[in-house]
């Protein structure tokens, strides 16, 4: 008789972190008063009299018990005690191939169910939530509380911490989104437009573009300083000065999102040295990272490093804490220096500590999506950047500030964009760990 096969150390992992969640549901769960709770998956939504479906991506707490993106319309009910029940929608037929879960241990883990129509389980009596993106009419023909807020935020500060497994997927899709950038890089290189740069993203990335965690950022020359810019030019620039490009990978249900920029042929000089004073301010900021860590602070030290650097580059002729307190760096860099990162690119809980109470983000820096202290197994980006954006510089140009700005210089920079250079980091207890490759 033939031996089972030993599991792979990842479906080991994944083993240990579905015990893990089963235990924190049960005591969840159990503490909240409610004996279970059905998460759904969702369903992508159909554009304006057409039978044409959006992108879709299942939701978070659902996607972290099974880590299937793409599976709609299913249901996953967990119980204190039992094992988790799966209803799978899956469908006869013959315009859609129906869904189907991978031949992997972890779906020995749950009791499932391929079924045809795509209602919710019946509950049996008791207390239950259902959660998910759930009409009020459909919560109310399962008879469970829709949405409380108390379940909702505990689950999602269960996802502030990454297990080991979760790790070890974040660390894939890096390295699957860091082919893609080497891809990208060398098509940009080569004269490409941006529209054969993100071609050659997702080949080099082997994903098709609606499995992406987010729509690719594909900026050529001016086009990299709007923040989510979100067109691909398909004819190539005539001069090719700078490409940023942020774009992601999404693995077993978990996110990488990386930002690299590259100066051109016909690049001014004193670009690639803003881009070279980038990379280094990040890798300063990276060194910083470990448990107890004020995200809100780093992120105010990245501002001081920021006009450290545009003194040394000679875009102002101030102080650094002049230029900051002017407001000179927030105009070249309005974002916050990063935020959580995990099934969903902007992770859940970035603005609330550990109890649930509200962290919102300091009035100088709204964008700012992470402002609590961090802790072993966050995932955090880290994505300091420089860009000339002239609706941002006006004010500055006409105030008292206007006078300590080379206009010059900045004049030349206009057609070049921006510069932000991203990586994804997990908090280790003694650090960090970078789960980005090197290019």
């Amino acid at each position: 008789m033939t031996a089972p096969a030993t599991p792979s150390p990842l479906a080991l992992l994944q083993r240990c972190h579905l015990e893990s969640l089963q235990r924190a549901y049960d005591e969840v769960l159990t503490r909240l008063g409610l004996d279970g709770v059905l998460l759904f998956s969702g369903h992508p939504r159909r554009h304006f009299a057409d039978d044409q479906e959006a992108g879709f991506a299942a939701y978070g707490h659902f996607m972290h018990w099974t880590g299937q993106a793409d599976l709609a319309r299913s249901w996953l009910l967990i119980r204190p005690g039992q094992r988790p029940r799966l209803k799978v929608h899956a469908p006869d037929d013959f315009w859609h191939l129906p869904a189907r879960l991978p031949d992997e241990p972890w779906v020995e883990a749950f009791d499932i169910e391929m079924a045809r129509a795509d209602a919710p389980p019946a509950l049996p009596a008791g207390h239950f939530a259902v959660l998910g993106d759930v009409s009020a009419a459909l919560a109310e023909t399962t008879g469970a509380a829709r949405n409380p807020a108390t379940l909702v935020a505990a689950l999602d500060e269960s996802r502030v911490r990454k297990s080991d497994y979760e790790i070890a997927c974040l660390r894939d899709a890096n390295h699957r989104a860091m082919a893609g950038h080497r891809a990208a890089r060398d098509a940009f290189l080569a004269g490409g437009a941006e529209l054969d740069i993100q071609l050659a993203y997702l080949g080099g990335s082997r994903q098709r573009e609606t499995a992406l965690p987010y729509a690719s950022i594909v900026g050529l020359n001016a086009h990299g300083g709007v923040l989510h810019y979100q067109h691909y030019d398909s004819v190539a620039p005539a001069r090719r000065r700078s490409l940023l490009l942020d774009a992601g990978h999404r693995h077993r249900g978990y996110c990488a999102d990386i930002t690299r920029s590259w100066a051109g042929p016909d690049a001014d000089p004193a670009f690639a040295a803003l881009i070279e004073g980038v990379t280094a301010l990040q890798r300063r900021l990276i060194g910083e990272l470990a448990p107890g860590m004020d995200y809100v602070d780093l992120h105010r030290r990245m501002h001081r490093a920021l006009a450290e650097l545009l003194a040394d580059q000679g875009l102002v002729h101030c102080t650094p804490e002049a230029a900051v307190a002017q407001g000179i760096t927030r105009a070249f860099c309005p974002h916050g220096l990063g935020h959580s990162l995990g099934l969903q690119v902007h992770d859940v809980a970035g603005r609330v500590n550990g109890a649930g109470r509200p962290l919102p983000p300091p009035e100088t820096d709204p964008a700012l999506r992470l402002t609590r202290e961090l802790e072993p197994g966050m995932v955090v980006t880290m994505e300091p950047g420089f860009y000339v954006i002239p609706m941002l510089l006006a004010p500055l140009r006409e105030g008292a500030a206007g006078g300590d700005i080379d206009w010059s210089l900045v004049e030349r920079l206009a057609d070049h964009g921006g510069i932000r250079i991203e990586d994804n980091l997990v908090i280790t207890p003694t650090g960090h760990d970078n789960l980005t490759p090197p290019e």
